[in-house]
């Protein structure tokens, strides 16, 4: 392991697999730092800098890339669903019960929003006849929650 011409492509397979678990990881930034010092010590590497260098460059550009993406993690663990993105674009909708929801906590019915049929449950556990109009109140998982139309 001290041969500086292995350690090339150590550093190179290192950065192709934090970059690899930062695209799995999506959204997450804490991997990206690592891929990056990998990727600078990987060049530090095919350039000629001995091993002790290769590390002490991986360990520092991890460390300022990490501490750089600290405020953008917080930003984005500080961000709320925006309606109107994905599933939430619902919020709002009218919809047509296609199958009734039944009175109760966690009954669940079908309805219909535009061209698509989701799974419902009703907010105030109100029952829903088959044909009746409802308005979407939210979305938990795969399933909207509906609310009597006004």
């Amino acid at each position: 392991m001290d041969d500086p011409e292995i350690w090339k492509w150590i550093w190179l397979g290192a950065t192709g697999l934090f970059g690899a678990g930062e695209a799995i990881l999506a959204g997450s930034f804490f991997l990206l730092p690592f891929a990056a010092g990998a990727l600078v010590a990987t060049i530090a590497a095919f350039a000629g800098a001995n091993i002790a260098l290769q590390w002490i460059i991986f360990v520092v550009v991890s460390a300022i890339g990490s501490a750089l993406l600290v405020p953008l993690r917080r930003r984005l663990d500080r961000v709320e669903p925006q309606n109107g993105v994905g599933a939430r674009r619902l919020i709002g909708q009218e919809a047509i019960v296609l199958i009734d929801i039944p009175a109760g906590a966690s009954a669940v019915g079908e309805v219909r929003v535009g061209r698509e049929t989701w799974r419902a449950e009703s907010l105030n556990q109100q029952a829903f006849a088959a044909g009746t109009t409802v308005r979407v109140a939210d979305v938990r998982g795969t399933a909207v929650v509906v609310t009597a139309h006004h």
